[in-house]
C-alpha cells in the first residue's frame, strides 16, 4: 500500500511519525508523496491548542474529501482526548502508535466486510493511570544531518493552559538501553548530532523513583557513544537546573551549549495562574548558573501572550523580563483556549489583544536574535551542513552552529564538503538573525 504522512505540534510527533513509516516500509508499504496518490492517510493529530484541534479534524476531513477511496487514520493527542465522534476510518491513541500497521492491514483486509463509516474517538483516559513505554525500536530521521531520540512521554504538571497531560498521561520513561541501542545505531547510520527530547525531558525517570540525576546519568551514556559529536537537549524545565545537574552537563564531551528554558511569561503573577512552579526570579538564578559555565551559550525559550487577565502591566512586566535575559531566540503563542483545561474558564481577553502582544514580542525577539548573531562576529565556530546549494555558479553551505546560530559560507571551489559535515570557520558578519562564516 502507499502510504502518506502528515504531521502536526511537536518535535516529538515528527519523531513517531518517522517510527510509524519505518514500520509500514519494513512492512513492505512504499511512501506516497501526496494525500490523492495514497492507499492510506495518516494524520499525526495535535491538540496543543483548541486550534491545533480544529487544524487537524479539518486535514483529516480534507484528505476524506480529497481522495474518497483512501483509508483515513487519526492518531495521536487529539485522538486520545476526543470524546465524540473523528472523521477518520481508524483512530488511534497516544500510547498505541506502534500498532498502526496492524491496524491499518486488519481494517484494509476486513474492508469488503465492513461498512465503510467514521469510528468514534477515544474517551479521555485517567490520568492516574499507570503505563509503560510502548517502544518503536530505532528510528532514522528524513532529515539525514541530525536525529532525534525520544526518551520518555507524558507529563504529571499540569499547567493551568495545557491539554497533554490528559492527551499523553502521565510520566513514563523509555529504558536506559532502549536509548543508548538506538544512539549507537543512529551513530552507525552517519548521524552526527543528536537531539535528546521527550514530552517533558527533565521528568525521565521520574515514573521509576528517580530525580533528574537519571537524565544525566543516560545523558553520559549517550554522549560516550563513539561518532557522536554533538549532543543537544530538547525543552528543559527550569527547576530541574540544580547546580549539581548543571556540574553534569559540563562534563559531557559532546554538549551544544543551547539550552531552550520554558517560560511562558516574565510576570509572576501570571506564572502563578499557569501554575508554573517557578518565580521569575528562580527562572534569572538558573539561567546566570548555566553562562557561567558555558560559553557563548544561546538561550531560546517560549512565551505564551494573552494569557487569561494577562494585564498591560504583567505584559510588560514579560517584555522587560525577556529583554533582560537577552534570549536568542523566543517562540511567540498567543494564548488559544484548550477545552478541558483549568484556563479555559478562566476570564479570556479578546483575540486582537492576544494577537498584538504577541506581535510586540516578536519584534522583540527577532531584535534579540539579530544582537545575539552580531555578538558571534569574528569568532571561530564548528558548523553542521545541512545543505548546499549553487546558484549562478555560486556554492554556498547552510548550517548551524553548537549554539544554534543559522550560517551560511561561500564553499567556493570546494568539492570535498557534503552535507551533514563538521566544519570550522570564523564569523565575518551577520544576515538578519542568521552569521556569515569563512570556512578554515
Amino acid at each position: 500500500m502507499k502510504i502518506y504522512f502528515l504531521t502536526l505540534g511537536c518535535r516529538v510527533n515528527q519523531y513517531e511519525t518517522d517510527a510509524a513509516r519505518r514500520l509500514f516500509l519494513d512492512n513492505g508499504h512504499v511512501n506516497a508523496d501526496t494525500p490523492e496518490e495514497a492507499d492510506v492517510c495518516i494524520v499525526n493529530t495535535c491538540s496543543v491548542t483548541g486550534e491545533a484541534d480544529r487544524k487537524s479534524y479539518q486535514m483529516l476531513r480534507r484528505m476524506a474529501r480529497n481522495n474518497p477511496s483512501a483509508v483515513i487514520v487519526a492518531m495521536g493527542c487529539s485522538s486520545e482526548i476526543s470524546d465524540g465522534e473523528v472523521p477518520a476510518d481508524i483512530v488511534i491513541g497516544t500510547r498505541e502508535k506502534n500498532t498502526v500497521v496492524s491496524r491499518v492491514e486488519e481494517f484494509v483486509a476486513n474492508r469488503e466486510k465492513t461498512e465503510l463509516q467514521h469510528r468514534t474517538g477515544h474517551v479521555r483516559p485517567e490520568v492516574s493511570r499507570t503505563d509503560v513505554y510502548h517502544d518503536f525500536g530505532t528510528v532514522l530521521s528524513p532529515e539525514g544531518t541530525r536525529a532525534f531520540i525520544k526518551v520518555e512521554d507524558g507529563c504529571n504538571n499540569f499547567c493551568t493552559y495545557c491539554i497533554i497531560p490528559y492527551a499523553r498521561g502521565r510520566v513514563v520513561s523509555r529504558s536506559e538501553e532502549a536509548c543508548v541501542k538506538e544512539a549507537e545505531f543512529l551513530a552507525e547510520s552517519g548521524y552526527k548530532e543528536l537531539i535528546v527530547s521527550g514530552i517533558h525531558l527533565c521528568s525521565y525517570g521520574r515514573d521509576q523513583g528517580m530525580d533528574i540525576s537519571a537524565l544525566l546519568e543516560l545523558l553520559k551514556k549517550i554522549d560516550a557513544v563513539p561518532g557522536i559529536e554533538r549532543l543537544r537537549l530538547g525543552s528543559l524545565e527550569p527547576k530541574s537546573m540544580t547546580p549539581e545537574f548543571i556540574a553534569g552537563l559540563k562534563e559531557l564531551d559532546h554538549l551544544c551549549p543551547h539550552f531552550h528554558l520554558s517560560l511562558q511569561s516574565g510576570s509572576d503573577t501570571v506564572l502563578r495562574r499557569m501554575n508554573r512552579k517557578y518565580t521569575t526570579a528562580e527562572y534569572r538564578d538558573r539561567v546566570d548558573a548555566l553562562r557561567a559555565e558555558f560559553q557563548d551559550m544561546s538561550l531560546t525559550t517560549d512565551i505564551i501572550t494573552g494569557f487569561p487577565e494577562e494585564t498591560e502591566e504583567e505584559f510588560a512586566e514579560t517584555m522587560a523580563f525577556a529583554e533582560s535575559l537577552r534570549f536568542a531566540k523566543i517562540h511567540v503563542f498567543p494564548y488559544s483556549e484548550r477545552e478541558g483545561t483549568k484556563a479555559a474558564s478562566m476570564p479570556q481577553i479578546d483575540m486582537s489583544v492576544r494577537k498584538a502582544r504577541a506581535k510586540r514580542l516578536i519584534e522583540l525577539s527577532d531584535r534579540l536574535a539579530a544582537e545575539f548573531a552580531l555578538s558571534m562576529t569574528g569568532r571561530e565556530a564548528a558548523v553542521l551542513i545541512e545543505k548546499i546549494t549553487e546558484k549562478d555558479g555560486k556554492k554556498t553551505a547552510e548550517g548551524y552552529t553548537a549554539n544554534y546560530v543559522r550560517t551560511f559560507a561561500d564553499v567556493g571551489g570546494r568539492d570535498d564538503l557534503s552535507r551533514g559535515d563538521i566544519v570550522n570557520g570564523v564569523i565575518t558578519g551577520t544576515e538578519n538573525e542568521s552569521c556569515l562564516i569563512r570556512i578554515i
